[in-house]
């Protein structure tokens, strides 16, 4: 049999290689390829966890030996120590929204004026204590918000005449030092959120306005909050998150996981106090899934109400 001429061979080549190169730079194929990778990670990091959190709370779960039990662990959640979890974490996320939401957006529309000197400065000044770490923000607020006298927030009391409190002791001001130190840690965050967003805003609007006659006022609720309120429902939804998943500032302002009458305890705490300081671990994967349905349903509530499942017409 005659040899394949070299222009053959080459042809049958360039096209087994166009081939591929088609197969590689297929618009159908290329969006998986780029979604794979957080695929697995989702998978691997998230609904696998989640899983076997789901099948550990019907589970009595101790060193070398496991047993169903049914809903032994539900019925065992729902005692006084868990209400005080979940109403500590509930109060938490309220207060911290009460600040993180409308303290961050004024700033922004503030640091976003064309009056306003020193920006940069500002920016970087109020996103500085995010980039602190958790741990060393604990550390010093527990010192400052110490029972001591010579403590800095009791020195400031004592020189307007009050007498010394006991902030890590009584509830309120307890709850009172997690939101200053949650509004210190988060608002810079917040803050850039809402600065993103008033960048998209196109400034012809407010060049109309102000050919109208609108007032600062009018210009504020009439074009910046109706236009941000993907950033505002954004940032609303992360901050219920991060209320009611807050367990590290808690842990670092008591030392530990016992405050005084549990006046810190979260239902994060709640878990690691189950899971972890007693080994019960079929006890906190309960605590665990009651926190995801809980979270799941206020979030879910909150887009339903803010029409974020509406359709735009």
């Amino acid at each position: 049999m005659a040899n394949s001429s070299p222009e053959i061979v080459k042809s049958t080549e360039l096209k087994g290689n166009t081939k591929r190169s088609s197969v590689l730079y297929s618009q159908q194929i290329a969006p998986y390829f780029f979604v794979f990778p957080f695929i697995v990670s989702f998978f691997i990091f998230f609904a696998y966890p989640v899983f076997s959190a789901i099948t550990m709370s019907f589970q009595s779960v101790l060193p070398g030996q496991v047993e169903y039990i049914g809903l032994e662990n539900y019925r065992d959640l729902w005692n006084p120590t868990f209400m005080k979890a979940l109403w500590n974490s509930t109060k938490y996320t309220l207060f911290t929204l009460l600040v993180l939401i409308p303290v961050p957006l004024v700033l922004a529309v503030f640091l976003n004026s064309k009056v306003m000197v020193a920006k940069n400065f500002f920016r970087s000044t109020l996103f500085i204590p995010a980039l602190t770490s958790v741990v060393v923000a604990g550390t010093v607020f527990r010192l400052a918000f110490g029972e001591l006298e010579g403590s800095l927030m009791n020195t400031f009391v004592m020189w307007l005449g009050f007498e010394k409190q006991r902030w890590l002791g009584q509830s309120g001001l307890a709850m009172f030092t997690l939101v200053i130190l949650a509004a210190w840690r988060w608002i810079g965050v917040n803050l850039l959120y809402f600065m993103a967003g008033l960048q998209s805003i196109p400034r012809e609007l407010y060049e109309s306005a102000d050919i109208d006659g609108a007032s600062t006022w009018n210009k504020f609720s009439r074009i910046t909050i109706p236009l941000l309120k993907p950033i505002s429902i954004y940032v609303f939804t992360i901050s219920i998150y991060g209320g009611y998943s807050m367990f590290t500032e808690s842990y670092m302002l008591w030392s530990g996981n016992r405050s005084p009458n549990d006046i810190g305890l979260t239902i994060v705490g709640y878990l690691y106090r189950n899971g972890l300081e007693q080994n019960n671990l079929g006890l906190g994967s309960a605590v665990g899934i009651a926190l995801l349905l809980i979270t799941f349903v206020i979030t879910i509530g909150q887009l339903k109400l803010f029409g974020m499942f509406r359709k735009e017409e």
